[in-house]
């Protein structure tokens, strides 16, 4: 059949997997859930990937492939890297294995050529940025530990920070006091503590409260403007770092956007984070991206087996790119 590669694009919370051939034409796909190393062990998740692999090698009429392109979400670090990659040598699908963090995948989906910067921001935030010839820049994206500020998650905490003291007087006055826990049908601010601390809500339904943030902010609100508007400056700061890094500040590069809460297109967020990049980096390109990470991970799968441009043009249509 030729060279073959399996790309796998595994987040916290759920994973795709492809069979591509060299010319881009995609033999397999198969969906699996999430990939937790430091919540389950290395040994347990790389099991639950390994039946979502199996699933695509099957359906494709393979055993095994050219080279594994894995874009992994917790590959933070390279010790991380070295140690996924390993596990995936193992499993023995691929002649060659290449383990880069999933915010790789994202960059590689919106780009023509393995050159710019992506920042996503989801659940957390985190930025890279690559150039042809493997250079690249990173950050370690581990939260607050490692200076990020934001994503849904942390958004949402500051949303119900500022709302709790708005209401019991610690804080200036923010109409999120009534946004947020309106949103759950709940008459205050207390409640809502209440129903999360018990569990009535549960944990992960907290993310919810990051849209009600911005429908607030764009409803005038101050203090969820304030919020917002320091989300697109950590997305900047990243972003021109990152460039800095990369000598890319003097050319003209694409800067793409990616997770839930840019690829909302919240017009405050976005506008502010294109209005700070032409003050900054004036070269640079902000430009949401809304393709299916895999599509990165095998376009980065289709760089090292060495397929030309016509192939990488076919895997982009069958994704609709």
């Amino acid at each position: 059949m030729g060279l073959t590669v399996l790309a796998i694009d595994a987040g916290n919370s759920k994973t795709d997997v492809a069979i591509v051939t060299a010319d881009g034409e995609v033999l397999a796909t198969a969906r699996g859930g999430g990939f937790r190393p430091p919540a389950v062990g290395v040994d347990t998740a790389m099991e639950g990937l390994a039946e979502t692999v199996a699933r695509a090698l099957t359906t494709a009429g393979l055993t095994s492939v050219t080279h594994v392109s894995a874009c992994l979400a917790n590959a933070d670090f390279p010790v991380e890297e070295e140690q996924l990659a390993a596990a995936l040598r193992a499993r023995a699908w691929g002649t060659t294995v290449t383990v880069r963090n999933d915010t790789f995948a994202i960059l590689r989906a919106g780009v023509t050529e393995p050159r710019g910067v992506a920042v996503v921001c989801g659940a957390g935030i985190n930025c890279v940025g690559m150039r042809p010839g493997g250079r690249t820049a990173r950050f370690p994206a581990l939260g607050r530990v490692s200076g990020d500020w934001g994503g849904g998650w942390g958004l949402s905490e500051e949303a119900l920070w500022h709302a709790s003291r708005a209401e019991d007087g610690r804080g200036a006055p923010t109409a999120l006091s009534h946004t947020l826990p309106a949103h759950f049908g709940l008459p205050s601010v207390y409640a809502l503590i209440e129903a999360l601390h018990l569990k009535q809500i549960p944990v992960l339904r907290r993310h919810e409260l990051t849209p009600v943030l911005f429908a607030t902010a764009a409803d005038g609100d101050a203090i969820a403007r304030t919020l917002v508007e320091r989300q697109a400056e950590e997305v900047v700061s990243m972003a021109v770092v990152a460039l800095a890094r990369l000598d890319l500040l003097s050319e003209e590069t694409p800067v793409l956007l990616g997770g839930g809460v840019l690829a909302a297109r919240h017009p405050q967020l976005n506008d502010h984070i294109a209005h700070l990049l032409t003050e900054r980096a004036p070269k640079a390109v902000p430009q949401v991206v809304t393709a299916s990470p895999v599509l990165g991970a095998a376009l980065l799968g289709l760089d090292r087996v060495g397929s030309d441009e016509g192939a990488q043009g076919r895997l982009r249509r069958h994704y609709g790119v």
